[in-house]
């Protein structure tokens, strides 16, 4: 299976950034941005400590995708089997991204996924 890996732009800036004004987090759902990570797309718009190239994984089966990295998380929807899911970051068993589909953002339990070959 061949996926794209992102719907974001992957260029990494080559000039230097700046704070300009506050962030604009108005599509929050949607937008794959924490305080600590966010995608490479991002980076120049969001000043965040790291920024992360989304690697490609699909669903293996039905899967819940929660709004925190815990069984007890806000259910946002369910991913599809099959589904491609673009991984930021994995921790204590629990991937966070965003959906390729309709881009929203959450976890997925990591045993849920496999990386695209």
């Amino acid at each position: 299976m061949t996926v794209e890996a992102s719907p974001l732009p992957i260029d990494v800036p080559t000039v230097q950034l700046s704070l300009c004004c506050p962030s604009d987090r108005s599509d929050k759902p949607h937008l794959p941005v924490r305080g600590d990570l966010a995608h490479i797309g991002l980076a120049g718009r969001y000043f965040v400590p790291h920024y992360a190239v989304p690697m490609p994984h699909v669903v293996k089966a039905t899967a819940m995708l929660r709004g925190a990295g815990k069984a007890g998380g806000d259910e946002l929807r369910t991913l599809a089997a099959g589904e491609v899911f673009d991984v930021l970051d994995m921790a204590g068993g629990w991937a966070w991204g965003q959906a390729k589909s309709d881009l929203l953002v959450g976890y997925v339990e990591l045993t849920a996924i496999e990386a695209v070959a």
